[in-house]
Formats: C-alpha cells, sequence, structure tokens
C-alpha cells in the first residue's frame, strides 16, 4: 500500500511546487517566444509558422491570430511543441496556464515515475520516496516543469523509458527462471545459449518512449543507444546466473539481435509519425524542396525533403557558436557553475509591490545544490560499486547518466547552457539515493547501521527541501529586494 500511497503524496508536492502560480509571470519567458508560438500554429496549420517582429507582447495580451502565412524554420523535431500544444488546446493560449500546463503535467508524473521506479530498483519505498521527493525539490526540475521550454518532455520520455527497461528487466528474469525450470521438469537440458524470452511488452514501450525522446530533441539518439547495450546486458547477466553455458552468446543471439530489431525500427518509426503534420501541410519548411530538384530516384520527394530538412536542422546546431551570456561548459554543469537565467526585471520602489530601493524578479534555471553536490559524490561511490562489486544498479544509473552528459563534450566550441542537464537530473537523483541506500543498508542491517542511514537519508532531505525554500524567489519569479536577489545568485557564482 505504501509502495502507491508514498510516491502519490510527493507527486501532490511536486504539483504544488508546479502548479502554483504557474502564470507568472505573465509573458514569454526564454525559449517559449519559440516553442510556445510555435507549438499555437501547429494547432492551427500542421506546422511552425512565421511571427511578425514583436509578435510576444502582442501574443501575450491575448492577439494571437497574428501569425505569417510564411512557414518557419524550426530547428527542432515537433513532438515537445505538440505537448505543449495540447496544453493549449484544452486551456487555451491567453493565458500562461494553456502554455505551461503541459510541462508542469510532465514534471509532476515525472516524480511519481521516479519513486516508483527507485523503489523497484533498491526495493526500499523509503529510498522511492525519498528519490521522488529530491526529484520534487530540483530547482531545474522545478523551473522547467513551469515554463514551456523542450527539455522536461525530453527528460519525461527518457526516464519513462528507464522505466519500462527496469520493468522488462525483472519480468525478463522471471520467465528465464519459469522457462529453465519447466525444461528441467520436461528433463530437457537449457541449451547451449538458453531459450528464447518470447516477446517483451515492455521493452516495446521502451522503444516508443525513445522514439518520442528522439522526437522531441535531437540528443535522445544517446539513450537509444545506452538504454539498448545496457538491457542486452542485464540480459547477459541473467543468462550467467542461470548457470546458461554459452551465456554470452546467447545474450546476443536471443536477446541482443531481437531487441535491436525491435527498438530501433519501433524508435524510428514513432520518430516519423512524429512528422505527420509537416506530411500533410503542403507549405511546411522544405516540403516541397525533393519535387523542385528532382533526382530520379526511387525514394518519394516527401521523404527527400524530410532528410534535407533534417541536414538543414543539423547545419544549424553545428554551425551555433555565437557567445551568450549565459553559455557554459559541460565540466561546470554538475556542480552548477553558471546557472541560465531565463527571466529578468528590475524594479523601483512602489513597482509590483517592491519596498526596497531596488527589487528583482527573476526565473534561474539553477539546480538544488545539496542534490547535485551530493549526487556529484555519488556519481563517484557508484563509479566504484560498479566496477568492483558489478552492483547493476549503479551501471544502470551511471548509463543514464553517460547518456544524457557526456555527448556535450564533444560540443566544446557550441553555445550549449547548463539548464540541458535537465533530462539527466533524475539520474543525479538516483545516483544519491542509491549512495544513501548503501549507508542505510538492507532491513536485516544492525540498528546502528539503520539508525545513522535514517538519519543521513532524513538530513539531506531536509537540507535540499530547505535549499529548495531559499532559492523559490529566484526559481519562480517573485518579487524580492535586489540584496535578497544577489545573495542567492552569490552561491553558484562562487562555485
Amino acid at each position: 500500500m505504501w509502495g502507491w500511497i508514498g510516491p502519490l503524496l510527493v507527486g501532490l508536492v511536486a504539483g504544488v511546487l508546479r502548479f502554483w502560480r504557474l502564470d507568472e509571470p505573465h509573458q514569454l519567458v526564454f525559449d517559449e517566444t519559440y516553442y510556445v508560438k510555435q507549438a499555437y500554429t501547429l494547432l492551427r496549420t500542421g506546422f511552425e509558422n512565421r511571427w511578425p517582429e514583436e509578435a510576444d507582447t502582442r501574443f501575450t495580451a491575448g492577439v494571437t491570430d497574428i501569425f505569417l502565412a510564411e512557414t518557419d524554420r524550426a530547428v527542432h523535431p515537433p513532438v515537445g511543441k505538440w505537448m505543449i500544444a495540447v496544453g493549449e488546446w484544452l486551456l487555451g493560449v491567453d493565458s500562461p496556464w494553456g502554455w505551461r500546463f503541459s510541462a508542469a503535467l510532465v514534471g509532476t508524473l515525472s516524480v511519481v515515475i521516479l519513486a516508483r521506479t527507485a523503489r523497484r530498483l533498491f526495493g526500499s519505498t523509503l529510498l522511492g520516496v525519498t528519490a521522488g521527493l529530491l526529484l520534487a525539490v530540483d530547482g531545474h526540475h522545478i523551473v522547467h516543469s513551469r515554463t514551456s521550454l523542450l527539455d522536461i518532455f525530453l527528460s519525461f520520455w527518457v526516464l519513462c523509458a528507464f522505466a519500462a527497461l527496469v520493468v522488462d528487466r525483472d519480468r525478463s528474469r522471471r520467465r528465464l527462471a519459469r522457462l529453465l525450470a519447466e525444461r528441467r521438469a520436461e528433463g530437457a537440458p537449457p541449451g547451449a545459449f538458453g531459450p528464447w524470452m518470447g516477446m517483451r511488452p515492455f521493452r516495446l514501450v521502451a522503444a516508443v518512449c525513445l522514439g518520442l525522446a528522439c522526437g522531441v530533441k535531437w540528443s535522445g539518439v544517446y539513450f537509444v543507444a545506452v538504454f539498448l547495450v545496457m538491457s542486452v546486458l542485464w540480459d547477459m547477466g541473467a543468462r550467467r546466473g542461470a548457470g546458461i553455458r554459452r551465456w554470452w552468446w546467447g545474450a546476443v543471439l536471443r536477446d541482443g539481435i531481437p531487441a535491436a530489431l525491435m527498438t530501433v525500427p519501433v524508435a524510428l518509426a514513432v520518430y516519423a509519425v512524429s512528422w505527420t503534420g509537416w506530411f500533410r501541410a503542403d507549405d511546411s519548411y522544405l516540403r516541397q524542396w525533393g519535387a523542385e530538384h528532382p533526382s530520379g530516384s526511387v525514394v518519394p520527394d516527401s521523404l527527400r525533403s524530410l532528410w534535407h530538412y533534417h541536414q538543414d536542422m543539423y547545419e544549424f546546431h553545428r554551425g551555433l557558436t555565437s557567445d551568450h551570456s549565459y553559455m557554459s561548459n559541460p565540466w561546470s554543469w554538475l556542480v552548477q557553475g553558471r546557472p541560465t537565467s531565463f527571466f529578468y526585471e528590475s524594479y523601483s520602489r512602489g513597482e509590483m509591490g517592491c519596498a526596497a530601493d531596488t527589487c528583482s524578479k527573476a526565473i534561474t534555471s539553477m539546480g538544488n545544490p545539496v542534490i547535485w553536490w551530493g549526487g556529484t559524490i555519488s556519481v563517484l561511490v557508484l563509479a566504484v560499486c560498479w566496477a568492483g562489486r558489478r552492483d547493476w544498479r549503479a551501471g544502470a544509473i551511471l548509463a543514464g547518466l553517460a547518456a544524457g552528459y557526456l555527448p556535450w563534450f564533444q560540443y566544446q566550441e557550441r553555445t550549449i547552457f547548463a539548464f540541458y542537464a535537465v533530462s539527466f537530473v533524475p539520474f543525479v537523483v538516483l545516483a544519491l539515493t542509491h549512495a544513501l541506500g548503501l549507508v542505510l543498508g538492507p532491513r536485516t542491517a544492525e540498528p546502528d547501521r539503520r539508525l545513522v542511514g535514517g538519519l543521513a537519508t532524513g538530513a539531506v532531505l531536509v537540507l535540499a527541501v530547505l535549499a529548495t525554500a531559499y532559492f523559490w524567489p529566484v526559481l519562480t519569479a517573485e518579487v524580492i529586494p535586489y540584496r535578497q536577489w544577489q545573495m542567492r545568485m552569490w552561491l553558484p557564482s562562487w562555485v
């Protein structure tokens, strides 16, 4: 019972933090200027239209049907924008509630999913709830759940895929044990490679989720590759533990190849389907490129046009090297060395309720230092556990972290930001939770160890909640005296 009540309670906490004053500020912030308006034109035309100069002010005032007939050059796939469009369709575009509803919803659901997944990983409701609460109070996750950028949707689908694979691991191991038991009961040998596991529906669910992740941002491709290898390694471990003689080849031939033949085509098909609006609209960006550049190829002009569009997007991202005041190197992300400002306004005394000489109103995508600094140390602990003890849970967490984090190191010259780290926030949280679990020990551990572990877990949770309370005004656009804003910004700047 508590395995559900606990995650739902922390989900309620997450919902309050994400939906409270969701309509503040009543204006488009940071990259909302692209994605919110593009989502609206997806609803209206099926593709992204261009907007006139200074359209943001009129859009936020409720004058929304001012987009141009020209197509816009969107540089990300459409899934995340379609998800934003769902909120706009449900609640309208005349209020930030409509713009940001989908982000707040998936941010809240992510907390519940992570709590349930952590409970399955660690076999502990306490640690599951701990992971959920830590994600609920992380600053990165709060900010992205309250603004309509694409990265929260990428994080959501990646987490869903990971959760499905963890369930698949448990189910497949039980099935393997049952099949081997049936063979032994019949007096038949297990075979050199072991049995084929049959259809694995949760692996299919993971493939769909990964296709949707790629449909939000291309960085989802790294998760496809890493999670596929991770799940096959789990199958190898299962066959080896079951005593199958050629467990390595068994996992490759009977698990790995079928997994690749299912995961990659399904993810690719889901990704392709997400472009349906672009296919259906004759006026979408570069839609007619294939017809305008005939090649005599058997490939349909529409697919050639889509491929050319992808080349165009790739060239855009590769050439994105302009300086930005909040760009940051991935080396600083784990310690939150350069948070990203999404929004900032200053006021004089008497304006917007300002009671000081100068006040600030800001939204800063900044991770909770308790979680990120503790998570950074925990990653080192997990690396030792995986290398020295072959802890599959440590390996799984490190895999998710590596897929979301390491690829950014190849873009040293590109304009990138620390807020991209929200895609792997759940794995930082899981790393810290796993480390706390190591201190806590199993239920059979001595009472003194359990007491110390419980106190350590409680202390981390209390400190994380206090840190969120401290940074809350600069995460959610509250008007505070400039001096208070400056004090809160000193901490990451000092790091």
